[in-house]
């Protein structure tokens, strides 16, 4: 009997100690919770979002909001073994791996520089495509942002060489173009890709204000046609948009600050008062791209009132999962395109929403 009750005494001893133990080992896992959500057509911290310069801008009621995710942990603030099981538990939370946003060898400094860069790009991208679905002329040149070595152009194209054309035709650099047509960087991407491999091409690149033709053979890769050169547009806007979200990183605001610059930009609203929030990428062209996170950035948006959540088709599966699914209506968006028809259709209440 004696020899049980002790049995049991270290047992609960080595029990309580396990759980103790665990309340400080560290665990490499992340915790995503409903972070800020940010009216793109209000103001954060007595300041405008968006702010237009150069052309007319407009208020009007609605809101049209970006959210985020907010993690914790990481490799300098690692989480304990009850917060993770806790956030497990929760219908609120998602637990993953801490390399999903911190790849090995990457510092958490590393990491925000570069979901820094990605917010820039964003802002760029959300106006281009802002400008192009209203019809308001740009300029996109395709500027040389470095080659890939082992293929042609390296060594020949040098990082700042402006392509001016392709074969001896000009890139045209103007948006929109008539019947669609590609312009700046896609151009030269679908000018090169006429091409087969084997074939010559000659490019003529504009170097310190000087041009020099440059001819080389086209490669293959990833099994379709390349010479190795990788492009950014050096986009001329006419009108300046200046947008301020503070310390936010990452891509994922894209669409709504495409719809936010349009309500800016446009005598009526966009909304008709209602209030959206929504998450996804965008590019120059409009298309709408998927963004993880969507089951707490659903949460987000329901708690700060949002009626309607527009999300990439991609990221369309993600919504079942959300604690706020059949709280707030969710709307499946492709295009900056279909983002205005959709807000169209809330406005007037005529025709029907897609759906995830």
């Amino acid at each position: 009997m004696v020899r049980r009750v002790m049995t049991l005494v270290v047992a609960l001893v080595l029990l309580i100690g396990l759980g103790v133990g665990s309340r400080f080992l560290p665990m490499p896992y992340l915790v995503a919770g409903p972070g800020l959500t940010l009216d793109t057509v209000g103001e954060n911290e007595g300041e405008p979002v968006i702010r237009i310069g150069g052309a007319e801008s407009y208020e009007h009621e609605g809101s049209l909001s970006m959210v985020t995710v907010q993690y914790a942990g990481g490799p300098q603030h690692r989480l304990d073994f009850f917060t993770v099981v806790s956030a497990w538990l929760s219908p609120n939370e998602a637990v993953m791996p801490e390399e999903l946003l911190f790849p090995a060898g990457r510092t958490q400094e590393e990491v925000s520089e570069q979901q820094a860069v990605q917010m820039n790009d964003s802002q760029t991208n959300a106006t281009a495509a802002a400008l192009g679905e209203m019809g308001i002329g740009y300029e996109a040149v395709p500027v040389v942002g470095d080659t890939v070595e082992g293929l042609p152009a390296h060594g020949v194209a040098e990082p700042g060489d402006i392509v001016v054309a392709v074969d001896g035709v000009t890139v045209p650099t103007s948006f929109p173009q008539e019947d669609e047509e590609a312009a700046g960087s896609t151009a030269v991407v679908e000018m090169v890709g006429a091409h087969e491999p084997g074939d010559t091409v000659e490019l003529t690149l504009e170097r310190d204000g000087e041009r020099l033709d440059v001819e080389m053979e086209v490669a293959e890769n990833d099994g379709g046609p390349a010479v190795g050169i990788m492009l950014a547009d050096d986009m001329d806007f006419p009108v300046d948009v200046e947008i301020t979200v503070g310390d936010i990183g990452g891509p994922s605001a894209g669409m709504m600050f495409a719809l936010g610059i349009m309500d800016r930009l446009s005598q009526e609203s966009l909304t008709g008062g209602a209030d959206i929030a929504g998450s996804g990428t965008i590019d120059p062209a409009g298309t709408v791209g998927g963004v993880s996170g969507i089951q707490q950035k659903m949460v987000s948006a329901q708690r700060a009132g949002a009626e309607y959540f527009f999300v990439a088709a991609e990221s369309c599966s993600q919504t079942t999962e959300s604690a706020a699914s059949g709280e707030i209506e969710v709307v499946r968006i492709e295009t900056l395109t279909d983002a205005v028809e959709a807000l169209e259709t809330i406005r007037t209440g005529e025709g029907s929403l897609p759906r995830c």
